[in-house]
C-alpha cells in the first residue's frame, strides 16, 4: 500500500482546489496607452474562453462542507507557499482584451499560480481572452466589480501575499468551526463580504448585495431573530448622526431639512422649524429628526427590524448605486440590501406575501407593520475567508481589523453564531 503523507496530500488538493479556485478590492481602472501595443485579434482574443464557467453554488457559507473544504484550501495554500507562493504583478499600467504588454506575463504567471488560468498556450505577452476570462474569476473569487480588466484594484489584491491568504483561512476556519451550522431558517449578513445569504434547507433562497458599516461605524456582530417588517417606514435619526453628520450638514446647507423632508420635534412632540434651531451648537441633540416616507427616505420603502441593543436593523435604500461601487463599507452600522423586495417577500413568506403583495404594500404608501409569522434567526458575521467545497475558495479585506489572534470575531461564545454578545430576546 503506498503511503500518503501530509505534503503529498496538499500537493494534491492544491492542483484540486487551486485548479478550480478564486478575494477583495477594486479601484477605477488606469489606462496608459502610450505604453501598450493593440494586439492581432488573429491570436484569438475573441474565442470563447473555457475558463468563463460562473463562480456560483446554492451552498451556503454555513453549511456542513464547509469546515472539511476549508481544511482542503489550507492543505492546498500551505503546499502553494512551501513552494514559494507567487510573484507580484507590476502595477504600473492597467490591462485588458486585445493588448500586448510585458505585465501581462507576470499576470499569467499570478493566475496561473491560484488556479484561475489553466490556459498556458499563445503569446506570454498577449492579454487574450482566456486571460480575460481568467481575471474575471479572480474578480469574483474577491469581492471586486467583474470587468475583466486588471486594474489598480484588482492588481493590489492579486498582491497580497500567499502567507496572508494562508493566514485568512486558518483564522476563518476557526471562526466558522465555532459557530456551526443553523438548524431553521436564517439570514446570514457578511459583514467584511458585504452579502447576504438567506438560507433555508441547507440551500441558498437568494443572494443580496449588502451596504454595511463604515470602520468608525462599525455593523455589530450579532444573533438575533427578526420579528417585524416596516413598510413605508418613517426614519428616526440616530443620535450619532445628529452629531457628526446633520448639525454640519445644517451649517452647510440650510435648507437640507426641508428638502428631505426630515422633521423635527421636541421631548414633548411639538414641531419645530430649522430656523428655530441654533446649528452652531449642540441644541439639535435635543430633539427628535423623523423623515418622512417616500422615494427620499433614507431607509427606502422597506425595514427589517431584529432585537438587539444597537439600534441596528436592514433596510432599503435610495442610494441604489452604491450597490455597484467597489467599496460597499458606508452606511453607519445599520444595513442597506440591495434587492430588499424578494428578501421581504421570503421573510415574509407564512405571512401570505409574496413579490406581488409585498409590491402592493409600498404602492400604498402607507406605513404598515408586519409581525413575522416563523421568524428567521439573523446573523451579522465575520468571514474574510471562505469555501463551501465547490472548488472556489474566496477571501475579502479584513475591513475592521478582526482577523488578527485574539480579536473580538475570533472569540465568539459557542451558542452564539456570529456574536460576542449575550444572546438577544428571540
Amino acid at each position: 500500500m503506498t503511503m500518503i503523507t501530509r505534503r503529498t496530500f496538499a500537493t494534491g488538493a492544491a492542483s484540486l482546489l487551486l485548479g478550480s479556485t478564486l478575494a477583495n478590492a477594486q479601484g477605477a481602472g488606469f489606462f496608459d496607452y502610450r505604453q501598450i501595443q493593440p494586439s492581432e485579434w488573429a491570436d484569438g482574443f475573441d474565442a470563447q474562453s473555457k475558463m468563463s464557467q460562473p463562480v456560483s453554488s446554492t451552498v451556503p457559507v454555513l453549511s456542513h462542507q464547509t469546515v472539511p473544504a476549508m481544511e482542503q484550501a489550507i492543505y492546498a495554500y500551505q503546499d502553494l507557499v512551501y513552494r514559494g507562493g507567487w510573484n507580484p504583478v507590476p502595477a504600473d499600467v492597467a490591462l485588458k482584451l486585445g493588448v500586448r504588454h510585458p505585465n501581462v506575463r507576470a499576470l499569467r504567471q499570478r493566475l496561473i499560480a491560484s488556479g484561475d488560468l489553466r490556459q498556458t498556450t499563445g503569446d506570454p505577452d498577449a492579454f487574450d481572452s482566456y486571460v480575460q476570462a481568467a481575471v474575471r474569476r479572480f474578480q469574483e473569487r474577491h469581492g471586486i466589480p467583474v470587468d475583466g480588466v486588471a486594474g489598480a484594484g484588482t492588481i493590489r489584491a492579486m498582491n497580497v501575499p500567499a502567507e496572508t491568504r494562508l493566514a485568512q483561512l486558518q483564522a476563518n476556519l476557526e471562526r466558522i468551526r465555532t459557530m456551526g451550522v443553523p438548524t431553521e431558517r436564517f439570514v446570514m449578513v457578511n459583514v467584511p463580504g458585504a452579502r447576504i445569504e438567506a438560507v433555508e434547507n441547507g440551500r441558498v433562497a437568494s443572494r443580496h448585495t449588502a451596504i454595511v458599516g463604515k470602520v468608525d461605524r462599525q455593523t455589530p456582530l450579532l444573533s438575533s431573530r427578526i420579528h417585524e417588517i416596516n413598510f413605508n417606514p418613517f426614519w428616526t435619526v440616530p443620535a450619532s448622526i445628529i452629531r457628526k453628520d446633520l448639525i454640519p450638514k445644517m451649517q452647510k446647507e440650510p435648507d437640507y431639512l426641508t428638502k428631505n423632508r426630515i422633521r423635527i420635534y421636541t421631548q414633548s412632540g411639538q414641531e419645530l422649524q430649522p430656523e428655530q434651531v441654533n446649528w452652531n451648537s449642540d441644541e439639535a441633540t435635543r430633539y427628535m429628526f423623523r423623515q418622512d416616507p417616500g422615494d427620499q427616505n433614507s431607509l427606502g420603502f422597506m425595514k427589517i427590524n431584529f432585537h438587539n441593543p444597537h439600534q441596528v436593523y436592514l433596510h432599503d435604500t435610495p442610494a441604489r448605486n452604491l450597490f455597484g461601487s467597489d467599496y460597499r463599507f458606508e452606511s453607519s452600522g445599520c444595513v442597506r440590501v440591495h434587492n430588499v423586495r424578494e428578501l421581504v417577500a421570503w421573510i415574509l413568506r407564512d405571512n401570505g406575501y409574496n413579490l406581488a403583495s409585498v409590491d402592493q404594500a409600498v404602492r400604498s404608501g402607507e406605513r404598515v407593520d408586519v409581525k413575522v409569522a416563523n421568524a428567521p434567526q439573523i446573523l451579522t458575521v465575520y468571514f474574510t475567508a471562505w469555501t463551501t467545497g465547490d472548488g472556489v475558495v474566496h477571501f475579502r479585506d479584513d475591513i475592521y481589523n478582526l482577523d488578527a489572534p485574539n480579536a473580538v470575531a475570533l472569540n465568539q461564545q459557542r451558542d452564539l453564531i456570529g456574536s460576542p454578545e449575550t444572546l438577544l430576546a428571540q
